[in-house]
Formats: structure tokens, sequence, C-alpha cells
């Protein structure tokens, strides 16, 4: 079992965990492809999981919920172990946004103007992604298509750091996920953005052939959720 140092704690890698990355990691190079950031998602995982991923060289980490992020970097901070860097990828609240304003690292779910004013406001210059549904489906968040460009530039007016655009797959549906996973794409190159945030355990695949620099993956790092999500 391999260790390594974190603060006063020293991390296990187990051979289940390691073997989950590997054969990740093995996906990721049968698709001929670009570089692509591996986001780990630690939703429904304890602390552990932070860090297990920084264990693995993985320094950032996904999380779904302000109260998980919040518990989870206050564990590290009394271990005296260093934060990962934080992405929140849940959907947001306003009133979620200034707890955790000195933390996260990378906004990814940013769908409309009042977040936007509301992140200019508590976290100046604070680098985001916007959410696009691709998909048009009614549960999920994210903006259209057609706003896109609109947001973008508002968020730049405001100092924001648009480092990219975001989008979630359609369950079950492989043909819409493609067709989803091409739009993003190819809004990103048309606004000449850096990042394009898809793909998940399930689709990663897809995700990646089209273009994704970042998947965000959690049970095929950590295998299935026991907590909450």
């Amino acid at each position: 079992m391999e260790t390594e140092q974190h603060g006063r704690n020293v991390i296990a890698v187990s051979p289940d965990l390691r073997q989950r990355y590997d054969d990740l990691l093995a996906r990721i190079a049968a698709v001929d492809s670009e570089p692509v950031q591996v986001l780990a998602v630690t939703k429904g995982f304890d602390v552990t999981a932070v860090r297990q991923a920084k264990a693995l060289g993985l320094e950032a980490v996904g999380e779904n919920y302000s109260q998980e992020l919040l518990t989870k970097a206050t564990q590290l901070a009394e271990a005296e172990e260093t934060a990962p860097d934080w992405h929140f990828i849940g959907r947001l609240q306003r009133n979620k946004i200034r707890p955790m304003a000195d933390l996260v690292t990378l906004w990814q779910t940013i769908d409309r103007v009042r977040l936007i004013d509301a992140l200019a406001n508590h976290a100046p210059n604070a680098a985001i992604l916007i959410q696009v549904n691709v998909s048009g489906e009614s549960q999920k968040g994210g903006c259209a298509p057609a706003d896109v460009e609109d947001l973008v530039s508002h968020a730049l007016d405001l100092g924001l750091d648009v480092q990219g655009l975001m989008t979630v797959g359609v369950e079950n549906d492989a043909a819409a996920t493609l067709a989803g996973f091409k739009a993003l794409r190819a809004q990103v190159d048309a606004l000449d953005l850096a990042v394009c945030s898809m793909g998940m355990s399930n689709d990663l695949e897809a995700a990646i052939g089209e273009g994704s620099t970042m998947i965000r993956v959690g049970t095929a790092l950590f295998g299935p959720r026991t907590g909450r999500g």
C-alpha cells in the first residue's frame, strides 16, 4: 500500500484506489486527444477522499455542496494540511458564495446574471466557467446556448476571469450527450476560451473525443458513494 505524508497525517493509497486510477488513465489514453485534466469529485465521500486524491497527484477537487466543501476545508486546515484547488461544481445559490469566496479556485456552474453579480461583489476577479444546458432539460442547471455570449460579456465587464464553459451529458442517451458535447466545444472555440469542462465517469470517452479539457470524475476513482449524493 502506497503512503504519502500530508500535514500531520500519513495518507494511504489503497490498492483498489490505485487500480481504479490506473484504469481511468487507461480509458483516457485510449482516446486520441490532447491532454485532459482530471477533477476528482469527492461529493458524498469524507475528507479522506480529498487526501487520497492529493496523494495520487490530483491537485484539483470538485464539490457539489457548499457545506461539504466548507466542512472538508475546515478539517484540512485543522490538520495543517495544504488545501486542494477547490472547484465548485454544484447548483449554486447566491447566499452560498460569501462563505466559500476565499476557498474556491474555480466556480464551474455560473449560469445567470444574478450569480455573476454576486460573485463580482463577494469574490472579485473570481475564475469562473459558464454552465450551459446544451440539452434543454428543465431539471438541469445551465443557461441556454443562446445566452452564453451575453453572460460571458457581462462577467468580463465586472472583472471576473471567464476561463471557459461547462456542461453535463444526458443520462442514458449517448447520441444526445455526444451532440451536446460537440455543441459546447464549438462555443468554447467560437469565444476563444481555454477550458471545456465536460465528461464524467460514464461518458468521459465521448467528452474527450469531442475536445474536453477537463473531466469530472467521482465513482470511477473512489467507487460507489455511500454518503450524500
